[in-house]
């Protein structure tokens, strides 16, 4: 759409059904994720060619118009302010003249989308209609009656009528529609009636269940977790929050800005908002609710959590194409990992399990299997990865604490799990050799400089030399068993921080500097340099140890170069591979801090790797 247009959004109502919620915040204001749902309308809208915007208050003006005074937008936006609740057709009367300049998109401020809103405008464009909905099937709002031309046809009570849709709360509008509204409080429905009935057009624009409404705190805290669970995560804590170590955090749990988590609780599925202060006993377990200041709402945990057709809760974040379930057997909470008939990696996650098990490495307890079904089930690890029980603000002393645990963890894969791995034939002759070295960096050449950064290497035969002797010298190296991503996402933190490694069906014999880089150099979490150095001089010292001084501290530390430069062009392929093929846009974020450890490390290396540097320098 080439010819501006005004956006008018809908922000004056009291928001009753979220009580107690808006009894402190306007229902355009409650956050997800650390930014009122209005700041995501505005986002999405910025980028369509709008001339002004129009927002209707009533309901806590203040705290509205306070905050729009310091958006980016101010300028274009105008203020239509209501004395009494005018309902949706009443507030478009009210901003009839400047409605009346031509085409305006409508907007309702209590919901979350990424519909398409250019496609809509388009659609509405050369369709001719007065009015566009923007709907979806949503079998519980299902109530808006279509025609087999995709026409408004009339409104019933909502059902699975296949000839229903739901509203998105979306719409554009010509203004010769306005006609159809009275003076006063009116509702829109009514009118979009009375111009059917005159004959006029009013068409549906289909799109694909992208929306969530927060007319409940039930329907909010779904759509808040949504929202974690689309960023790839389980934890949101704000960046105001300078403390919450002594906080248990379990399931999904979101801390705004303004709270004091308490000390000695337990989180699990809990939104605390602005201004919340949870003063309890120590020991307890604060589970399914929303807390805000002076009140608590409970919720029911099966209609706030993403669960599948068949009832079962979805869980896992990471970037498998393996579906894993919370479930339960006499009571105990456990995990079902369901694998598709053609997946390498189910036997291997089984035999691996019971090797790592034999040999004291803690991975999750393996309690049924079935082959036939590819599915296995196994010990609930819980939600909480290292990397997101690093999102707690804590003392350094505590982080450094449990890196060492987990390199105590590392060390008995690469010594005593090694000395047995004729136990384990399959993991034995799974080797890291030159061919997958190679192949690491053919598929970060492919998936990340050619496809996420669309740059071609200039010198493609000297690169080819480069990598080659980048593989050469790694194949060269010493091997043991190493797990291949040992990253912070890959590692529980269960209750009473008890460690379990997970997604270890990837181990492989190979240098053991490649487990090494992987956990002290991860884009998920930033490790201070001295920490860095202290945790690896304790995995040198724990390695002599166990090895009975047999480990070649200053060889292995020459080992190191080049398993970061391998590891970091994996992770850095990895990331446009689940970026773009398997469309989990979220693994871009940590594409900043990949790039930066790569390009600190090829710095070292220029001398020796020419080619490869001028490379990276241009990423």
């Amino acid at each position: 759409m080439s010819n501006p247009f005004n956006i008018f959004i809908l922000a004056a109502g009291p928001g009753k059904r979220l009580r107690p919620i808006t009894d402190h915040i306007p229902k355009p204001l409650v956050p997800v994720l650390g930014k009122p749902v209005l700041q995501y309308i505005l986002e999405n809208i910025s980028s369509l060619p709008f001339n002004k915007i129009g927002i209707n208050l009533n309901y806590k003006k203040e705290a509205i118009e306070k905050w729009l005074s310091e958006c980016s937008l101010n300028e274009r936006i105008i203020l239509f302010h209501e004395e009494t609740g005018l309902e949706t057709g009443g507030a478009l009367k009210n901003a009839e003249r400047f409605l009346n300049e031509g085409t305006f998109l409508v907007h309702n401020s209590d919901i979350l989308s990424n519909i398409n809103l250019a496609a809509l405008l388009e659609h509405h464009l050369s369709s001719k209609n007065i009015v566009t909905l923007a709907v979806h099937d949503y079998p519980e709002f299902n109530n808006l009656i279509i025609d087999e031309k995709g026409f408004l046809k009339g409104i019933d009570p909502p059902s699975h009528n296949r000839q229903k849709s739901a509203f998105t709360g979306i719409a554009v509008y010509e203004p010769e529609f306005l006609k159809f509204l009275p003076a006063g409080a009116s509702r829109i429905v009514d009118a979009w009636l009375k111009a059917v009935f005159a004959g006029c057009r009013i068409g549906v624009f289909e799109t694909r269940p992208c929306w969530s409404d927060i007319g409940t705190p039930s329907a909010y805290a779904s759509a808040v977790f949504d929202a974690l669970r689309a960023e790839g995560e389980v934890i949101f804590i704000h960046p105001s929050i300078k403390k919450c170590d002594a906080v248990d955090l379990q399931g999904r749990v979101v801390i705004e800005a303004g709270c004091r988590p308490g000390k000695n609780i337990s989180l699990k599925n809990c939104i605390l908002l602005p201004g919340s202060n949870v003063e309890t006993a120590a020991g307890t377990l604060l589970e399914n609710c929303i807390i805000g200041p002076g009140f608590k709402i409970d919720l029911v945990e099966s209609e706030i959590l993403s669960v599948e057709e068949d009832g079962r809760q979805l869980i896992g974040t990471g970037g498998s194409d393996r579906k894993y379930y919370r479930g339960k057997i006499d009571d105990k909470s456990v995990v079902i990992m369901q694998c598709s008939g053609n997946d390498p990696d189910f036997e291997r996650q089984i035999k691996y399990t019971r090797f790592f098990l034999k040999h004291s490495i803690p991975v999750p307890e393996l309690i049924k299997m079935d082959s036939n079904r590819m599915q296995a089930i196994f010990e609930d690890a819980g939600d909480i990865s290292l990397y997101s029980y690093l999102k707690c603000p804590g003392c350094k002393k505590e982080i450094e604490r449990i890196y060492k645990q987990i390199i105590d963890v590392m060390v008995m894969i690469h010594t005593k799990a090694t000395k047995h791995i004729s136990g384990c034939p399959l993991l034995q002759k799974r080797i890291f050799d030159y061919d997958y070295f190679r192949w690491e960096t053919d598929y970060f050449i492919k998936r990340f400089v050619e496809e996420i950064r669309n740059i071609r290497v200039e010198n493609a035969s000297g690169m080819q030399g480069e990598f080659h002797r980048i593989a050469l010298k790694a194949d060269s190296f010493p091997k043991t068993i190493i797990h291949r991503d040992f990253q912070s996402q890959n590692i529980m933190i269960m209750k009473g921080q008890e460690l379990r490694i997970i997604d270890y069906q990837g181990a492989r014999i190979g240098p053991p500097a490649y487990d090494a880089a992987s956990i002290l150099r991860d884009p998920y979490y930033r490790l201070e340099d001295n920490m860095r150095e202290r945790l690896l001089d304790y995995y040198i010292n724990q390695m002599t140890d166990k090895t009975n001084e047999k480990f070649d501290g200053n060889y292995f530390n020459d080992t190191l170069l080049s398993c970061r430069l391998q590891r970091h062009m994996q992770a850095l392929g990895a990331y446009g591979f689940l970026s773009s093929i398997k469309g989990k846009k979220y693994f871009l974020k940590y594409v900043p801090e990949g790039l930066r450890l790569l390009k600190e490390d090829i710095t070292i290396a220029k001398d020796e790797y020419p080619e490869l540097y001028k490379l990276i320098m241009r990423l």
